[in-house]
């Protein structure tokens, strides 16, 4: 794939933006629809749109478009999923540095505390020797006075010492134990964090899964006519959205970080989603975020939600290239502006990282990751 460039995203904004993204090619996450009761009749049965030969198709959309709003529905539920995934993730690596690090104090302190347990032996050992009399204090016995008082200090010196040695010793086995005990508790934490993560991957692949089957069921006519659908609906929604007037008001300018983050994010077009990715060779919507604006030298949070939670919120009006518009109300979609109310953003299983309108998906808010 040729690498593509901020120059590329910028002809392509001028084509595509001036007309609302009329030619975005791809469908994203998009706000979840209300539920349907009815499902529509299986591709070949009788009264479907397939088991109809020669009836024009374009007469019966209701039942095809039922079945796009159900799989949007369902790649919504996985995209929320994903980002449980992520977070767990992240959490579960935190934890383990966390498990690592107190096994290493744990290994050094029991090192620690057998080597004092030796020089506490040691000096046990010494004052038993010579019938019971510890050998530093036989001078005691001596009839010269400077020998004495010589050795008198020695053996001052001698006690301070042991008494720090035994002090040493009471502290580091304290020290040992709540190690042991720190170490047990971020172990319980990092086994939920897995389960969590097993659970979220479960989850995913159910959501993925019942939205494969639901469109492979469609015959190849309709699967071409549900991408019709799918970019109708995406045209519409940003035709609402630029029809505000919003652009009028839009004039921000990208950061020179931010510029870095969309030069990463313009060379991802064309690499395919895939949840759980941050890259190189696939993404979900905030691998690609996160990893953009960590090659422009920013650090910000992993998953979308936490994206929304700790970063910086700034009016849409006054939102610039580079900044990440948060999508639906549960924050379970990003993209990162363009311009020209444009968004680059990796959309869903089955589709690649792509151009879009901004205003194709309801909008939760923007953050700016270098404010």
């Amino acid at each position: 794939m040729q690498r593509t460039t901020l120059a590329a995203v910028a002809l392509v904004c001028g084509i595509t933006c001036v007309g609302g993204l009329a030619s975005a090619g791809t469908a994203h996450a998009a706000p979840e629809p209300a539920p349907t009761t009815s499902a529509p009749a299986a591709p070949g049965a009788p009264g479907s749109p397939a088991g109809e030969a020669g009836e024009d198709q374009a007469a019966t959309p209701a039942p095809l478009e039922e079945v796009r709003k159900k799989i949007e529905k369902l790649y919504h539920r996985a995209s929320v999923a994903t980002d449980a995934y992520n977070a767990a993730e992240e959490k579960a690596k935190r934890q383990s540095k966390k498990v690592d690090r107190l096994g290493r104090a744990i290994a050094a302190g029991e090192d620690r505390l057998e080597l004092l347990r030796h020089q506490a032996g040691a000096t046990a050992r010494e004052q038993y020797r010579g019938g019971g009399i510890p050998e530093g204090a036989q001078f005691l016995l001596t009839d010269d006075p400077r020998l004495f008082l010589d050795h008198a200090n020695r053996l001052q010196r001698g006690q301070h010492a042991a008494k720090g040695l035994m002090a040493q010793l009471r502290t580091t086995q304290e020290k040992l134990e709540q190690d042991r005990a720190a170490a047990s508790a971020e172990w319980k934490k990092l086994e939920q964090h897995r389960k969590s993560r097993a659970k979220a991957k479960k989850e995913i692949k159910k959501q993925i899964k019942a939205a494969e089957e639901l469109e492979s069921r469609l015959a190849a006519e309709e699967r071409e006519r549900l991408r019709k659908l799918e970019r109708e609906a995406q045209r519409k929604a940003q035709s609402v959205w630029l029809d505000s007037g919003i652009l009028d008001a839009i004039s921000g300018k990208a950061s020179a970080a931010g510029r870095k983050a969309l030069e990463y994010a313009a060379d991802q077009i064309g690499k395919p989603y895939a949840w759980g990715a941050e890259g190189p060779d696939s993404y979900d919507c905030s691998g690609l975020t996160s990893q953009a604006w960590a090659a422009a030298g920013v650090a910000i949070p992993r998953t979308s939600q936490e994206q929304w939670r700790q970063l910086e919120r700034v009016p849409i009006r006054e939102m610039r290239p580079g900044d990440l518009i948060i999508y639906h109300d549960d924050a379970s979609h990003v993209g990162m502006y363009v311009g020209d109310g444009t968004i680059v953003h990796a959309p869903r299983p089955g589709r690649d990282i792509t151009l879009a309108g901004a205003g194709t998906m309801t909008i939760l808010g923007v953050v700016r990751p270098d404010a």
